[in-house]
């Protein structure tokens, strides 16, 4: 590793780049707060106390201890430490720096995809930056055993003390794969302080243990040096049982105190108290003031002892004890998250830091050893280029036309196998991830042809027991990753995996299955690694209140609207197996890519007579009828003199048919389109009217204007999701669908009770006709 420039002829220069990066930091939120136009008025925002506690722990880290192959997820709110020093670095031009938050310039978080400088994890969901980098780590290590490529290297989180409040960090932290990922280094800024106020009992002693008990290397670094040679002084040790038996409020409040008040203060009122005014009278008051604020996360020495202790054969967490605002106005102040200093407090800053407020931006001069330092270690960090493998082609179409009774999601697990006989080397970019429901979810058959991942191989003890169906083969080769059962931990290890293409060039297929109803448990993490850029399939099987035997809770109502809302994602709802394939394979063809996408798959258990599909037998109407599919609907059923049109998706489109049987005998005749993508569906309604770019073929051939009538929309979700497909013709409409919480019972009667039979199809139809 390269020398530390902490050394002793190293440490007056490193501390100097220091105060430049607390200094741009400040003067980057100052300037989008107080220097540049607003003409709105609306809070622009920043987190100068947030970025200064955070100053010193990512300078040691940048400056004495990062490696080109690391990678590192900044904690949101000090997005600013990371642009000073990328600024520093060369990685990001002046002209910048004074555009925080302003469109088009720094994003107010960290941003893979969005902001102008490196940043290797997106952050700002609190606790899902965090927990990236183990989910990267896996990906890593996914990529160089299958394809090699991607190496190694330590992956960090630098995490505020208050996202260890998020359930999604111990969910992950718990996983029983985490505990092998010795590339794990989490630093946790404990400043503890959240937004409104100082956290009276952080109970850090609490925290340390859990991580500890989870397998991880705990390292506490409380004090820095100064304090530390003071409590090997007479009087030393009763200094430390003081300030360590303090509440946090107290100690908080003596950072805000001059030299006598500290005097005053700091001794307290019980039997130790003489000890440590003797102790405190033969120190010069600048020596007090700098002392009480001297802990670990500020002393650069001292960070560089606890880097070096990290245990790369376990995951590693360093609790650096900080103040937020450090070295600022504001420092320990309880309201100081947001606090802005104000033009005299940035003035004194810059004459303190050597920095110029009128000249903000003011770079080392040439030459100079801190700009010396700033180009060795730019030097020292540029990363090898990758050069991107594109991902193989996915057929279209295995030309099967699935006979007999089937669901959607035992036609997953055909696919998959499918695709391992007719595409091999796209199957073996493949990678498949479950909550502990890879059986239940159709994904054995997958399983057992192609193993289970592991960091290490494990002996499958069930492997000579004639009765066991699905084999465990666990093993760095295989292509399945079984997770606890935490859907937050699923979406969060999909993301990185379709992001693996723009970090090593080395394109994955990640397909990740969940229940339905939890989709909404993942949604804001799946969300999050969209916006990251990680390219996946999600899929949620089953799904609705078609799962009828399980009531409330595990029947999910709003997840097809979430679909089509979703940024970054097509979605569907196939009804038949055929249909299931098709859209599985097009999803699978956007991933891995520049200018890819993520999907979303919802899939049922209910048992459908696939004839009812009338898949037809003419390869170029086959070919037609799966194009409009992947665009998101095909007519299903046309009859001469239609006076309604029933609109329908997924499970219930065996309900649609029937209704427009007993609608034709009563002289009404019907109708019927199979909507397998409402989110396409919109996107083409949107493009005709001028406001995105899309396809619009798929309206004309399934909602032609010489066929209009009026629309019956029904689902099993919520209505409003197909509910806009009336705009396109502007016909009289009515839409069925699930408005209220599951209940258990027979198909029949849930169905019933939902509207979504076909006895309520038929009732909705002659009402939209009358």
């Amino acid at each position: 590793m390269t020398k530390p420039a902490t050394t002793t002829s190293g440490t007056d220069v490193l501390r100097r780049v220091e105060d430049r990066v607390l200094w741009l930091s400040s003067a980057i939120i100052h300037h989008a707060n107080r220097v540049r136009p607003n003409p709105s008025g609306l809070k622009v925002g920043g987190h100068q106390a947030s970025s200064a506690s955070m100053v010193s722990i990512m300078t040691a880290l940048w400056f004495n201890h990062l490696r080109p192959q690391d990678r590192v997820s900044v904690k949101p709110h000090a997005s600013p430490v990371l642009h000073a020093l990328n600024h520093l670095l060369g990685g990001l031009d002046a002209s910048y720096l004074p555009r925080l938050r302003e469109f088009g310039g720094l994003q107010s978080y960290p941003s893979r995809t969005k902001d102008p400088d490196p940043a290797d994890y997106s952050t700002g969901s609190v606790g899902i930056g965090a927990t990236a980098p183990i989910w990267g780590a896996i990906s890593r290590r996914y990529v160089e055993t299958a394809f090699g490529g991607a190496g190694t290297g330590r992956q960090y989180s630098l995490v505020g003390d208050a996202e260890l409040d998020e359930g999604a960090v111990w969910e992950a932290v718990l996983d029983p794969g985490v505990a092998e990922l010795g590339e794990i280094v989490w630093i946790v800024d404990l400043n503890r302080q959240s937004l409104d106020r100082i956290v009276p009992n952080i109970a850090a002693d609490k925290l340390q243990g859990m991580f500890a008990a989870a397998g991880w290397q705990v390292i506490r670094l409380k004090y820095g040096r100064l304090l530390e040679d003071l409590f090997t002084r007479p009087g030393g040790a009763e200094l430390r049982q003081r300030i360590d038996a303090m509440t946090n409020p107290e100690y908080q409040r003596l950072l805000r105190c001059d030299a006598p008040e500290l005097r005053r203060r700091l001794p307290g009122d019980g039997p130790t108290s003489a000890a440590i005014a003797q102790l405190l009278a033969d120190l010069d008051d600048t020596t007090l003031v700098d002392a009480i604020a001297n802990l670990g996360g500020h002393d650069l020495d001292a960070l560089d002892d606890a880097f070096r202790e990290i245990d790369d054969s376990r995951p590693t967490v360093i609790f650096a004890y900080t103040i937020k605002g450090y070295g600022l106005a504001t420092k320990g102040h309880p309201q100081n998250h947001s606090a802005l200093l104000t033009d005299a407090q940035m003035r004194e800053l810059a004459d303190r830091l050597g920095a110029d407020l009128d000249d903000p931006w003011r770079p080392f001069p040439d030459g100079s050893p801190e700009q010396d330092l700033c180009r060795a270690t730019a030097e020292r960090l540029r990363r090898p280029e990758f050069p991107v493998t594109a991902p193989p082609p996915v057929p279209a179409d295995f030309g099967r036309t699935p006979t007999g009774t089937a669901t959607t999601q035992a036609a997953l697990g055909r696919a998959l196998l499918d695709l391992t006989r007719e595409a091999p080397e796209t199957a073996r970019r493949v990678v498949t991830v479950s909550p502990d429901v890879s059986s239940t979810t159709n994904l054995g058959g997958w399983v057992n042809k192609v193993g289970v991942w592991s960091v290490q191989e494990r002996p499958d003890w069930f492997a000579d027991d004639a009765e066991t169906i699905l084999h465990w083969r666990e093993k760095p080769t295989g292509q399945h990753i079984e997770l606890g059962i935490a859907e937050v931990n699923l979406v969060g290890l999909l993301g990185e995996l379709g992001a693996t293409w723009s970090r090593w060039g080395q394109p994955l297929l990640p397909i990740g299955v969940l229940y339905d109803p939890f989709v909404e448990r993942a949604l804001e993490p799946w969300s999050y690694g969209i916006y990251a850029g990680g390219q996946s399939i999600l899929i949620g099987t089953p799904s609705g209140v078609t799962l009828a035997p399980e009531g409330g809770a595990h029947q999910s109502i709003k997840t097809p609207s979430i679909g089509l809302e979703q940024p970054g994602c097509l979605t569907y709802e196939p009804a038949f197996a055929l249909d299931a394939e098709w859209t599985l394979l097009a999803a699978l063809g956007q991933l891995g890519k520049p200018g890819g996408s993520s999907a979303y798959l919802r899939l049922s258990t209910r048992p459908v007579d696939q004839n009812l599909a009338n898949v037809p037998a003419d390869p170029a109407a086959r070919e037609r009828r799966r194009r409009q599919v992947v665009a998101g609907a095909y007519p299903l059923r046309r009859v001469a003199g239609a006076v309604v049109t029933i609109a329908a998706m997924g499970a219930v489109v065996p309900e649609a048919l029937d209704a427009a049987a007993r609608l034709d005998q009563i002289g009404i005749p019907a109708d019927v389109v199979c909507v397998t993508s409402p989110d396409l569906l919109y996107r083409a309604v949107r493009a005709r009217q001028g406001h995105e770019e899309a396809e619009t073929w798929v309206l004309d051939q399934v909602f032609p204007a010489d066929r209009a009538t009026p629309l019956v929309t029904v689902l099993d979700g919520h209505p409003h999701t197909l509910s806009f497909l009336a705009t396109i013709n502007r016909v009289k409409t009515t839409a069925l669908g699930v408005t209220r919480f599951g209940q258990s019972g027979s198909l029949e009667d849930v169905y019933r009770h939902h509207g979504l039979d076909a006895d309520s199809i038929v009732r909705a139809a002659l009402d939209v006709t009358g």
